[in-house]
């Protein structure tokens, strides 16, 4: 005689989880490049958390008798022309980059989703009229754009972080619409439609959840993009003020010292650099294990 063993729906969800966590890092080892990818984002999260405990000195405290000293054992990024180690002031900057990376990608996640999958799912003049105001922000250079805004907006991280998102929805909304008009037609959507569920549960608890995975890559992808644009922005002094140590800014106030000091802005343009290239390997390692279709043979 054998007994069957029901399991709750909550133990049930937990093990489809692991099953699926366990099938992702299955699939990720295969993926060096990819791994090493998440490895140095993972690094980067940790350094950006515990700042405090790890940058040697304040990223803000001037000391002008050592200003301008290059690397060496006490500043191993050099100091910058107020005497401030760039070493912590990078480390400090993570935590900027990774605040601006994370806040535009819960923005512009949920709104091009949303927009997507109405336009998508609705068609007629309602996807017409989406799909023209997409076309629209896309016509314009996204830097040019983000610039505007972010010059109408006022300067300052928070406004920079507006000015992107409003830039950087399109590319996600056109990205869900797509995905929709494949997913609207298949038979689990149409047998939904007869038991007689919703438009709004439909969306929600049938079409989203085929579309999130696609968006998650592109957001990934985009997010090199993201921390170029707020660089520039920086740069351009549109972004996070001084005293912050934003890497951008310190490229700017860094240029001035090029020919003799090469470090003060070297420094924070490998930062961008590393970190770009990071997301970049880790968006391509998770299209290939979200969709198996763009995997490497």
């Amino acid at each position: 005689m054998t007994t069957t063993t029901i399991q709750s729906p909550a133990h049930q969800a937990l093990t489809r989880l692991v099953t699926g966590l366990r099938n992702a890092l299955s699939k990720l080892s295969q993926e060096p490049v990819g791994m090493f990818g998440f490895l140095f984002l993972a690094l980067l999260a940790v350094i950006a958390i515990l700042a405090p405990l790890i940058a040697p000195y304040s990223p803000t405290a001037q000391n002008l008798g050592q200003a301008l000293l290059p690397p060496s054992a006490a500043h191993w990024a050099g100091t910058d022309e107020f005497g401030r180690d760039i070493l912590s002031r990078l480390i400090y900057g993570t935590r900027i980059t990774f605040q601006t990376v994370l806040a535009v990608s819960f923005i512009v996640g949920p709104l091009g989703l949303v927009i997507g999958i109405v336009a998508g799912y609705i068609g007629g003049r309602t996807d017409a009229v989406l799909m023209r105001i997409t076309d629209i922000v896309l016509s314009f250079p996204s830097l040019v754009l983000a610039l505007a805004f972010a010059a109408a907006l006022g300067a300052g991280l928070g406004t920079a972080i507006i000015a992107i998102s409003l830039t950087g929805w399109p590319a996600i909304a056109r990205l869900a619409r797509a995905e929709t008009l494949v997913v609207r037609n298949t038979d689990y959507v149409a047998a939904a439609r007869l038991y007689g569920s919703s438009p709004l549960r439909l969306l929600a608890l049938y079409i989203a959840p085929m579309c999130i995975p696609s968006v998650v890559v592109r957001l990934t992808l985009n997010m090199a993009g993201i921390i170029l644009t707020a660089a520039a922005l920086g740069f351009l002094g549109l972004g996070a003020q001084p005293p912050a140590p934003e890497w951008g800014a310190m490229i700017s106030s860094g240029r001035r010292f090029m020919l003799d000091n090469w470090w003060v802005a070297v420094m924070p343009g490998i930062a961008i650099l590393l970190t770009s290239l990071a997301f970049n390997l880790a968006g391509d390692a998770l299209r290939d294990i979200l969709d198996p279709r763009h995997a490497r043979s």
